[in-house]
């Protein structure tokens, strides 16, 4: 078996180009929810897919790591505010039917759960 590549890749969205100045304060207010399962950000994980500005409106795509995610709505509903918090606009979430798995995280190595020798 082989070891999956631990090199830290920063997932970059539509904002990275359109809204550079939102980048920051964005990844640092959704870095504050934390899956209560995993114990890892939703940045660090991988599940904030994409985010872009339409017409006034931040939207945001986000997956979950599980369809049944017993924490789904409540972690939706926290990304939600919390991007709110960091931009002056109004915030929709919208729940992408991509399958997470672990090369989805932004830094594999920091999810260790001995799964690998």
């Amino acid at each position: 078996m082989t070891e999956p590549d631990s090199t830290p890749t920063e997932i970059r969205w539509e904002i990275h180009e359109t809204h550079p100045d939102l980048v920051p304060v964005l990844r640092a207010k959704l870095a504050e929810v934390v899956d209560p399962e995993i114990g890892l950000s939703i940045i660090q994980l991988g599940l904030i897919r994409k985010i872009r500005v339409d017409d006034g409106v931040l939207k945001v795509n986000m997956i979950l790591t599980t369809p049944f995610c017993p924490y789904g709505p409540a972690m939706i509903e926290t990304t939600r505010q919390k991007a709110q918090e960091g931009v002056a606009m109004p915030v929709v979430i919208e729940l992408g039917m991509e399958p997470w798995d672990f090369s989805l995280m932004e830094d594999p190595g920091a999810l260790d759960w001995g799964l690998y020798a």
